[in-house]
């Protein structure tokens, strides 16, 4: 039996997002869903909270609100919820480790700052052994689906086709747990998936040849492929024979391979425009003191607007 999809809430209209968003995915999966709120006990309650409220019948009340909505909008899903007196990090950690995987809302700054640096969110994600979904405030169910048509009704919004899954790929050490959650989420949701390369290259620009005043004519091919062009071939080759056997194993799941040269973070932020779930890898054998998500994870965690799945591996 599949293991819940544990959602953590703090009140705020991201957390309310995660929660639907991890609601639908519940759906998808045939799972249930875990509600989970941290909440602390402070000298002096926060000004927020009323004056004839204590602070644990706020969080209650936080809770109680968000089941409450995710129940309306997906009856008859199976939905527990846990309120827990404990730092966040640490609660949303326990919650995750038996966990199908954790979502969390994650609040922008802006159109140009993104997430959260140093949130909950970053550290969570820094720090769980289980694939973490972050959510941005604001997205809905059709955020998921293509443009609907003039004349859709809402209700016909989720027959609409999914916008396509977007997967960040390094093809030095590919990983089995990376590629089989992109995969799975493109079959579930019935749509394409793009598996997206960046490298980088370094070649020395080559002597230019002294030119004879009469050369004759040269011998063998007319022209010799240039390094960036061998390079460009190679790296797709590389690709391609690293999602041979996954295209294999699911069948039904259209892939386009899109191998570029230049930085990472811009190919995969470029190519997550207009796609409904962008995966991303974190090694987890770094044994650097503190919090760490690797310099692409943590930069697409800025720049993305669509949920990002962030999934550990070594």
């Amino acid at each position: 039996m599949p293991h819940d999809i544990v959602v953590g809430i703090d009140g705020s209209a991201a957390g309310l997002a995660a929660a639907h968003w991890a609601a639908q995915e519940a759906r998808r999966r045939g799972t249930g869903l875990s509600v989970v709120h941290a909440w602390h006990r402070h000298a002096r309650p926060a000004p927020y909270i009323p004056t004839d409220s204590t602070e644990h019948d706020w969080a209650e009340q936080i809770l109680r609100e968000a089941v409450r909505s995710v129940r309306a909008a997906q009856p008859g899903l199976r939905i527990t919820d846990r309120l827990v007196c404990d730092a966040t990090v640490t609660t949303l950690l326990a919650a995750a480790a038996d966990a199908e995987l954790l979502v969390l809302g994650s609040l922008g700054l802006g159109a140009l700052s993104g997430f959260v640096t140093g949130s909950v969110s970053q550290r969570v994600v820094g720090r769980s052994t289980r694939p973490v979904v972050l959510v941005r405030a604001g997205r809905c169910a059709a955020d998921e689906h293509l443009p609907a048509t003039d004349g859709v009704a809402p209700e016909e919004i989720p027959k609409t086709p999914y916008r396509q899954v977007v997967l960040g790929l390094q093809t030095d050490r590919p990983c089995d747990e990376l590629l089989e959650f992109a995969f799975d989420a493109a079959r579930r949701r019935g749509t394409g998936l793009r598996v997206v390369h960046a490298f980088r290259t370094a070649f020395r620009p080559a002597p230019v040849p002294s030119v004879p005043l009469v050369s004759a004519a040269p011998e063998g091919p007319a022209f010799a492929p240039q390094p960036q062009a061998q390079a460009l071939a190679d790296e797709e080759r590389t690709l391609a024979a690293v999602l041979r056997p996954w295209r294999e194993k699911y069948p039904t799941v259209p892939v386009t391979e899109t191998v570029t040269e230049g930085r990472t973070t811009v190919a995969l932020v470029r190519a997550a425009q207009d796609a409904g779930l962008l995966v991303v890898g974190r090694r987890t054998a770094d044994h650097r003191v503190g919090v760490h998500t690797g310099p692409v994870t943590h930069a697409v965690l800025h720049h993305v607007r669509c949920p990002v799945a962030v999934v550990p591996h070594d």
